[in-house]
């Protein structure tokens, strides 16, 4: 394209010696070389995230080091700081996929809710959620994501994350405040018994708590 570009404004040839469609090739080659690269690391990137989400789960931010993160994900460590340039903005960048799929499992359950009614969309989103808490790895870099707050970057990240979540279920359900409060009540409850397994306990404070 570029040889056509020239040609059809009169350009002149390039001098004798160089071969102009070679030129024009490895031009167009280079870029395409640029644009995989581009995409690989991308990918990599993702990967990096989703097993970094498994390793922050087990030991959470503070018991978890970047060596291990890049153990399992199968790199250096040395990429994965080319990748993400501090534990933080790993850490960040999890929480940041975690807040992604939460979206995304609201809007698949505001998708099958059987009417229109606040109430129902919101039933709706939480049997969602409730299936997407049982991946506990997912569970767990939530929990401890909250605990580690103290940090300022890790703190805007949960802020982050609850703004998002908070303003889609109000537009996706056109549910009251107090509704939305119930909603994200319930969930944070779900959380904890969740992650302490409160399930597996035959007593009556789990009981009672999981209604």
């Amino acid at each position: 394209m570029l040889g056509k570009v020239k040609r059809a404004a009169g350009a002149r040839r390039p001098e004798k010696g160089l071969d102009y469609e070679k030129s024009e090739w490895f031009i167009t080659h280079m870029m395409m070389t640029s644009s995989r690269r581009l995409s690989t690391a991308e990918e990599r990137r993702h990967t990096v995230l989703r097993t970094a989400i498994k390793a922050f789960a087990a030991r959470g931010y503070y018991g978890t080091t970047t060596t291990e993160v890049a153990k399992a994900a199968g790199i250096s460590q040395a990429y994965l700081y080319r990748l993400f340039p501090d534990k933080e903005a790993l850490f960040v960048a999890v929480v940041d996929y975690c807040s992604a799929r939460i979206r995304e499992c609201h809007a698949e359950g505001a998708a099958y809710a059987t009417t229109a009614e606040p109430a129902a969309v919101l039933a709706a989103m939480t049997a969602a959620y409730t299936e997407l808490i049982a991946d506990r790895d997912l569970l767990m870099v939530l929990l401890h994501a909250t605990c580690a707050s103290s940090e300022p970057a890790i703190r805007e990240a949960v802020r982050a994350c609850y703004a998002k979540q908070v303003e889609y279920v109000r537009a996706a359900s056109g549910a009251s405040d107090e509704q939305i409060r119930r909603f994200f009540g319930d969930g944070l409850l779900a959380n904890v018994l969740v992650g302490v397994d409160a399930a597996a306990l035959d007593a009556r404070w789990a009981r009672t708590l999981l209604g």
